[in-house]
């Protein structure tokens, strides 16, 4: 802790411009500062300041040791920081966003439980098919689905999900089962824009099988596409928890398993920063 003060008693006389500047600062009586500079000086061995009964001025060594003293020092003030936002309950507001079909299914059922659990806090829940810049929105924290870009953003791993080819049995019975993803080519198929954006479905392989496709139908919205796809119009491309339900009732068929590629990662997101608050600190510990 003395080492810690001095470093700190340095840092203010050099930010201050002076010694006793730095003294009223720090709330110490002026030979109090000289005696901590010249304590410092003589534990590490080199002249941190040249003083004169006008002026001060940084040695070439002070200089390079107020850079390392910044960063000591802010990192003990963000580590008592975090023990003390953990010290305090979540309060206030926060704006999350996430895929729409994801967010209704299983977002929304998880952020009611984190407002039971903690009745301080206000939740904006955003729900939208496009990635949207957390940092000029204004969002807490977003949840992603599929490899992330490098960015500045800090990722945690929520989950995992897959894409998936079904289709309702009156289509399968008509066309005939896929064997291959080649066949996918002469069959009708079904895009989600919002997930296949082109007209390549990828399937696993090295390196990757892509498959040219005709749509029959091409849409914006995850509802139209599985409407399409139950009433028997080709076969369509989802992630996984966007079918489970439907698959486990029968009233669609999923092909192609073996051909499926690997499982993209559900993340939740926020901005990059050295403290994160309480509200944030209690979802993020919440979802994951």
């Amino acid at each position: 802790m003395d080492k810690l003060r001095a470093m700190e008693v340095f840092a203010q006389v050099v930010e201050r411009g002076s010694l006793t500047a730095a003294a009223e600062a720090l709330d110490m009586s002026p030979p109090a500062v000289v005696r901590a500079l010249a304590a410092l000086e003589q534990s590490i061995g080199a002249r941190l300041l040249h003083r004169t009964t006008r002026r001060q001025s940084l040695s070439d060594e002070g200089r390079e040791y107020y850079e390392g003293c910044k960063r000591v020092l802010a990192e003990v003030e963000e580590a008592d920081a975090l023990l003390s936002a953990r010290r305090i309950s979540p309060r206030g507001r926060l704006r999350i966003t996430a895929p729409v079909m994801y967010g209704r299914l299983h977002v929304a059922q998880r952020i009611n439980r984190f407002l039971a659990r903690y009745p301080g806090v206000e939740v904006e829940l955003l729900l939208l098919d496009r990635v949207i810049d957390l940092v000029a929105e204004g969002i807490d924290a977003g949840i992603r689905i599929g490899h992330l870009p490098d960015s500045t953003l800090v990722a945690k791993r929520i989950g995992e999900t897959r894409r998936v080819i079904c289709a309702a049995p009156i289509y399968l019975k008509r066309a005939g089962m896929p064997k291959t993803p080649d066949a996918l080519a002469k069959m009708s198929t079904i895009v989600f824009s919002g997930l296949s954006p082109g007209h390549e479905w990828v399937f696993a392989g090295k390196p990757p099988l892509r498959i040219t496709i005709k749509p029959r139908l091409r849409t914006n919205q995850i509802d139209a596409a599985i409407e399409a796809c139950l009433a028997g119009l080709g076969c369509g491309q989802f992630l996984c928890y966007q079918v489970n339900a439907l698959i486990a009732a029968g009233r669609l068929k999923r092909v192609l398993n073996d051909h499926e590629p690997p499982s993209a990662p559900i993340s939740i997101v926020y901005p990059s920063a050295r403290l994160v608050s309480a509200n944030l600190r209690a979802l993020l510990e919440f979802f994951t």
